[in-house]
């Protein structure tokens, strides 16, 4: 009976295993091949530097495979603002993020569909209840604080929110902390270079 009940629990979990050893995977084979190592401002301002076009995609790639692999985005927005200046790369960061938040979504609910929704236990009940009670807030006020974090990211594909919702509360809550660190990055940039 013992053996049934634990079987029962890990199937219940399988999915949410699965995301889990995905990202394990991904994080160690970044790491193992130096990939991870390219994830610094000198290297993503280069790819901004050498041709704005292609450079943006380049961005807007590493801005995706980096929240898979948990690299923060500001260092992305600091490499934009340093290349681009406090406005547009701002204006590139909002929309490299939005395409990363939206990519990492479908990622990671392919994989795990609503796994965190499965989940028992009374915190996770309530916290979920009050995602989905208020979701576009809760998702605009978890941006604000939290902006491209990819724990954030993960938890919101697995809670079951819709897609719209995700995305609608992602555009709205992206926009202030990107503005302040955006002037942030140029101050301290004038206060180098000064």
């Amino acid at each position: 009976m013992d053996g049934q009940t634990r079987e029962t629990g890990i199937g219940r979990h399988r999915r949410l295993i699965a995301v889990v050893l995905f990202l394990v995977a991904l994080f160690a084979a970044a790491e193992l091949s130096g990939l991870r190592d390219h994830f610094n401002l000198a290297f993503l301002r280069q790819r901004l530097d050498e041709h704005l076009a292609g450079g943006l995609a380049i961005f807007t790639l590493l801005f995706v495979l980096g929240n898979l692999i948990q690299i923060p985005g500001w260092i992305f927005l600091a490499a934009a603002v340093l290349a681009l200046g406090r406005t547009w790369g701002g204006i590139a960061t909002y929309l490299a993020a939005n395409v990363s938040c939206a990519i990492t979504f479908f990622t990671i609910r392919w994989m795990g569909g609503d796994a965190l929704r499965r989940l028992k236990g009374r915190t996770a009940v309530r916290l979920l209840g009050e995602l989905h009670a208020h979701p576009i807030r809760s998702i605009v006020l978890l941006r604000t604080l939290f902006q491209t974090l990819p724990a954030l990211n993960y938890a919101l594909a697995l809670s079951g929110v819709g897609f719209g919702t995700y995305m609608v509360g992602t555009l709205l809550g992206l926009p202030l902390p990107i503005a302040a660190y955006c002037v942030f990055f140029d101050y301290l940039a004038g206060f180098i270079r000064g």
